[in-house]
């Protein structure tokens, strides 16, 4: 996939725990969809990557997500259950396991890496 067609920029890419954690900026939301297009054309359960792609214009910025919604009338909140996963909880809200990253941009604020969610918990899920 080259992103520089796309205007993506990569700010930091680097390997953890054989995790591949990536950062960029897009230069609009056409352009970060494709992006995550390709990334889950490879790998649909973003099982060994980590991507947080942000949209970049103007004077405002925008992670991934954030202002997708339209506002808090198109959220959930989900208190976390024990054995819960973000997967788990996609498969329940959006019926597929594969939407997980959806709630994970959503929590930006509160999780730092998808695969650490704690019980209890409250969690924002986007419509």
């Amino acid at each position: 996939m080259s992103l520089d067609h796309k205007g993506v920029r990569l700010e930091h890419v680097h390997v953890q725990d054989n995790k591949l954690y990536i950062s960029g900026v897009a230069p609009s939301t056409q352009a970060k969809n494709k992006v995550w297009d390709q990334i889950k054309q490879v790998d649909p359960m973003f099982s060994d990557l980590t991507a947080d792609i942000r949209v970049e214009g103007g004077a405002r910025t925008q992670t991934a997500g954030a202002a997708a919604g339209g506002g808090q009338q198109d959220t959930q909140i989900y208190v976390v259950q024990p054995g819960d996963t973000l997967s788990k909880i996609s498969q329940k809200f959006y019926g597929a396991p594969s939407h997980y990253i959806k709630i994970f941009e959503a929590n930006r604020d509160k999780l730092s890496d998808p695969n650490k969610i704690q019980p209890g918990q409250k969690l924002t899920i986007p419509s």
